[in-house]
């Protein structure tokens, strides 16, 4: 049956319109299209209404948001101002002691050298006198002379010069140190994939590929070597001094400058720069870190010769179910290290002590911030039928010749 027009213009129209507005052309059923109309605007005004409301409750939010973090700025600023003041009159007060203290000493030195110098004159002049006086031909000349000479006076004990860095800054190492910590401790970087990494060889060279890390840790690279003088007198050394090894038997009786506890510290010491280098250990209960060279060797200090345990010395302590950073008696827990090569960062110019656990991932384990004032040694610790080997990098500093 064919459709008129008619028909098919109310099918198009039927078809445009939103179905929503469907019921102004629908046949009223209880009301005039009038009274739909109204019902649709009331309804359109509501809507309205709620976006309106919701508009005006977004805009307040926004208004309290900028308020709130205006006000959050000014109070930050305000106390990041009154810190920055505070560390500048701090550090221009320690800069005005430490000189007042360096003027004070110099100044003593100066008035001994003084001192010495007058009593050099007066010596040489005398000496001159008595020279003279053998030269005398005349023994009567040279009896009253004699009488005459008189010796200069001794020089009393001049005023010892005192001058030790830790004493100068006192508590401020300890200040620094926790400033150090929490202003510049970086969150531990993300875990890099090194890749597959070689079993190591006899000279336990360094292995490729490595992480972006790893090769930015390498810019400083430094072969090391064990002191054989240092060594306990159950540690074993060979391959040209870069590997230890802790057998029960002693080798023999130990040395004047040998740990008496099972440590043995590396020929080289670093006092300023960047300087990095890697060690493999054979197994879990070893120790590495560094140490003024004052760390005591004899063992009666008690457990203050620990690496870690006195003020001299920081260290890793590698367990087999968990790991420790130890500085000054105080250790703070970290979680188990699973692989066997470490790095260590040692950052003179920073003050920073980073250690770092290379496999099967490399990540950073802990940082010690610190004001170092003296030449730092490599020092380690390791337990019974362990070893460690320095890791030997082709081309990198302290490089004397190829291992065989």
């Amino acid at each position: 049956m064919r459709r008129g027009p008619g028909s098919m213009g109310a099918d198009w129209l039927r078809a445009a319109v939103p179905q929503s507005w469907s019921c102004l052309f629908a046949r009223p059923t209880d009301g005039s299209p009038q009274a739909q109309l109204r019902t649709m605007l009331e309804v359109t005004a509501q809507r309205a209404a709620q976006a309106q409301t919701q508009l005006r409750e977004l805009q307040q939010q926004s208004s309290q948001i900028q308020g709130s973090a205006c006000g959050l700025a000014s109070v930050v600023s305000g106390k990041f101002s009154c810190l920055l003041q505070a560390l500048e009159l701090r550090r221009a007060s320690v800069l005005r002691d430490l000189e007042a203290a360096k003027a004070h000493e110099l100044t003593k030195a100066r008035d001994g050298e003084q001192q010495l110098r007058s009593h050099l004159e007066a010596l040489a002049a005398h000496e001159g006198r008595m020279q003279n006086l053998l030269a005398q031909q005349d023994d009567c000349v040279f009896l009253q002379q004699s009488l005459l000479l008189v010796p200069p006076e001794p020089l009393g004990p001049l005023p010892p010069l005192q001058w030790d860095e830790d004493q100068q800054l006192g508590d401020l190492k300890e200040t620094l140190s926790q400033l150090g910590s929490l202003l510049l401790e970086e969150e531990p970087p993300e875990v890099l994939d090194m890749g597959p990494v070689e079993a190591p060889g006899p000279l336990a060279s360094i292995s490729s590929p490595a992480c972006p890390l790893r090769r930015e840790l390498w810019q400083n690279y430094h072969n090391l070597t064990f002191d054989p003088d240092s060594a306990n007198r159950h540690f074993h050394l060979s391959r040209q001094n870069r590997q230890v090894k802790h057998r029960r038997k002693p080798r023999g009786p130990g040395g004047p400058r040998s740990f008496d506890l099972w440590q043995v510290q590396c020929a080289q010491s670093f006092e300023t720069g960047r300087h990095y280098w890697e060690v493999r250990a054979s197994s879990h209960s070893v120790m590495l870190g560094v140490a003024y060279p004052e760390l005591e060797r004899s063992g009666q200090g008690g457990h203050t010769t620990n690496i870690g345990r006195g003020p001299c010395s920081w260290g890793l302590c590698i367990q087999e179910d968990s790991s420790q950073a130890w500085h000054n008696g105080k250790a703070q827990r970290l979680p188990p290290v699973s692989g066997r090569l470490l790095g260590v960062d040692l950052d003179l110019t920073l003050g920073c002590l980073t250690f770092y656990s290379l496999e099967p991932q490399a990540q950073r384990l802990h940082t010690f911030h610190a004001v170092f004032t003296k030449p730092l040694y490599p020092v380690f610790w390791l337990l019974e039928d362990r070893a460690l080997t320095l890791c030997h990098r082709p081309g990198a500093q302290g490089e004397t010749s190829e291992l065989s």
